[in-house]
């Protein structure tokens, strides 16, 4: 399997997953000049792709899809919900006949070689969903805009090999930075963005001897910088209830607008 970042950020989150023979891309909040880009840089193309994966109609996962479904007639997978969102965002413009894919929270379909099984994730958003994918014995997920996570989210990402896990915001540079009051409730609410506090107590409950990769992901411009994100969730593994530290895996944080090294697990 292999996993990369194109873009992941507040501001437009595009990722890459596949095995040598299946391409999918999981939303595309850019450009789709950028996305195209991106993939270049991966040695594949868009035209190749099997399939664009939704997690959910904010503008920042789904700004380029319009443009990449008219030009590549690509497949969109996303819940019943999302697309109901998608097809009123004007922005986006007219989708070609046929295009979407329904899917359902927790029914697993197959696209190629690849199992692709998504969960329910707690967002404000219609119907949101993260991705769990596996092929040839190894498996990915991706889990960003989590409000709270529960034992549900464990066991969706329990026995993973990578993981591109969110790391949104430091929860006091979001209490003293200059967002409205409601939109500061809003991130930290039950249905906002996992701090980086949070997402290393979700890491620790994930964290197994063959867990290879962890890329952090989804930080805020403006509540968050990478070196935090990595030091308060390295932190939190290695003074954490469990038997693994920071070094026993590759930690690394996604660059808002610069393509990250790929993933092979």
């Amino acid at each position: 399997m292999k996993l990369c970042s194109i873009a992941s950020g507040s501001s437009g989150n595009c990722i890459f997953a596949g095995s040598e023979t299946t391409s999918l891309l999981i939303d595309a909040g850019i450009s789709g000049k950028r996305v195209e880009a991106g993939l270049a840089v991966l040695d594949r193309s868009a035209k190749e792709l099997d399939g664009i994966l939704v997690t959910h109609e904010h503008s920042d996962h789904i700004q380029g899809l319009g443009v990449l479904a008219r030009r590549y007639g690509i497949p969109i997978y996303a819940t019943d919900g999302t697309i109901q969102a998608m097809q009123q965002t004007k922005s986006l413009g007219k989708f070609p006949e046929g295009i979407f894919r329904t899917i359902h929270a927790d029914d697993t379909f197959t696209l190629g070689d690849i199992a692709v099984h998504p969960f329910t994730i707690s967002h404000d958003a219609a119907e949101p969903v993260g991705y769990r994918m596996e092929s040839g014995g190894k498996s990915i997920a991706i889990a960003t805009d989590l409000g709270v996570y529960s034992d549900y989210t464990v066991q969706n990402l329990t026995g993973l090999d990578a993981v591109l896990l969110e790391a949104n915001h430091d929860e006091n540079m979001l209490a003293v930075g200059p967002y409205p009051y409601p939109l500061k409730q809003r991130i930290a609410g039950a249905k906002g963005h996992l701090s980086n506090l949070a997402a290393g107590h979700l890491l620790c409950e994930i964290l197994h001897d063959n867990l290879q990769e962890v890329l952090l992901g989804h930080l805020s411009k403006e509540n968050n910088y990478e070196a935090l994100a990595f030091e308060t969730v390295a932190c939190e593994v290695t003074t954490g209830d469990n038997p693994y530290r920071s070094g026993d895996f590759h930690l690394a944080v996604a660059k808002r607008s610069e393509v990250s090294p790929l993933i092979e697990v």
